[in-house]
């Protein structure tokens, strides 16, 4: 091991990323989160199921527990309803009567959770350091900026935002104030289409490689029409002429799961399995979407396993607890689903909920002590519900 020294120490002061990044600070606006209060059972105590179902059982109606796709089983074991993100925060908003909404996802989707749901009701997140790499890669300072570069280039007045449901509230709140619409990827070319009608410029924020399949893809531009705006970079690393000519400003943010797969990845398994379907996510990028067979939203992933010949092999593109699940619940009509890539890859935020932390959320909403709550400010919540809206309109 190498050992650096110096006779002199240095003054230097660590910056607020710096102690953010070591775990000696909190950034409320941050995906990330911060600690949970409390103390959480042990992952090792043979008596969480039991535990579980008896608060659950305890609480009755007064809660509603969401789960996500990309969940653990021995959280999704306990949810009502299963989905996605925008369609588990409809079936929140739509179980008026449950006093608590325990949302086993990522920080995002609990305020989405939190804008459609009633002041009467309580958003809750097992745990706060449950965020969205994704997410995190738009910051409201940073998209603040993005628009000064846009309206200095005079190009703001004719560019329309839209953002995909992977973001944080604060971003959903600056696309609804200034005239923007939010998707999911199974509405992103709909959703593009309307921005569209209503400008000549679309700013795409915060997943780059969604805006660029859809517009590519599915509605036939080129690679030419799309730049990247790279938040790092001084005017996000592009000219005037280039934001002028742009037809698609894709901001430089991508999934960390879903960035992963590669077409060596694709490559490999057609040469493993032959026959193989591969199925990508659209936050995949664009090369592998165009070397697979079929690409959609994680509800398209299930509902083309659900309608595939008996006999059939499929690789998927997506989060591999979703996969698992899906391979062992489609091995029995002789359906062969297996990872695309050879490297297992969870969602290490999406792991955060586990089950400790729903018994010891559901343990204490059972004891009448409300813990991680999500709230979203009212100015906030009212111009990101208008985007919302602009969505939920949408032919």
């Amino acid at each position: 091991m190498r050992v650096v020294t110096t006779a002199q120490p240095l003054d230097v002061q660590p910056t607020p990323l710096a102690l953010l990044l070591l775990g000696r600070e909190a950034d409320p606006k941050s995906e990330r989160g911060v600690e949970c209060p409390g103390d959480l059972p042990s992952p090792s105590d043979p008596d969480l199921v039991a535990r579980a179902r008896a608060a659950k059982e305890k609480l009755g109606d007064k809660v509603f527990i969401l789960g996500h796709h990309y969940q653990r089983d021995e959280v999704i074991e306990f949810a009502d309803v299963t989905g996605d993100s925008f369609k588990l925060a409809k079936d929140a908003a739509a179980r008026p009567e449950a006093e608590y909404i325990v949302f086993c996802g990522v920080h995002f989707m609990a305020e989405s959770a939190d804008i459609l749901t009633s002041d009467d009701q309580k958003v809750v997140l097992p745990d706060l350091a449950a965020g969205c790499s994704m997410a995190d890669m738009a910051t409201a300072e940073q998209v603040a900026e993005c628009w000064d570069v846009l309206t200095e280039a005079g190009v703001a007045d004719v560019t329309v935002p839209v953002s995909y449901m992977n973001s944080s509230a604060d971003i959903k709140a600056f696309t609804g104030k200034h005239g923007g619409t939010i998707c999911t990827s199974s509405n992103a070319e709909r959703a593009l289409e309307w921005a569209f009608q209503q400008g000549e410029k679309i700013l795409f924020l915060p997943d780059q490689h969604l805006g660029r399949n859809t517009a590519v893809r599915d509605m036939g531009m080129s690679l030419d029409d799309c730049v990247l705006y790279n938040p790092h970079k001084p005017n996000g690393g592009l000219t005037v002429e280039q934001l002028r000519n742009a037809k698609m400003i894709l901001w430089r943010g991508h999934c960390s799961v879903h960035g992963r797969f590669s077409v060596d990845s694709v490559n490999d398994v057609r040469a493993r399995i032959p026959g193989v379907n591969v199925l990508v996510h659209p936050e995949c990028k664009h090369e592998v979407v165009a070397a697979a067979d079929y690409v959609g939203s994680t509800e398209y992933i299930i509902k083309a396993l659900e309608a595939a010949p008996a006999g059939s092999k499929w690789a998927i593109g997506t989060e591999l607890n979703l996969v698992r699940r899906l391979a062992n619940r489609f091995a029995a009509q002789d359906k062969e689903v297996v990872f695309l890539d050879k490297t297992v890859c969870f969602c290490s935020t999406m792991n955060r909920i586990d089950l400790p932390h729903l018994v010891w959320t559901l343990e204490s909403l059972a004891e009448g002590n409300l813990v991680n709550e999500i709230r979203v400010d009212k100015e906030t919540e009212s111009f990101a519900k208008l985007a919302l809206e602009r969505m939920l309109a949408l032919p």
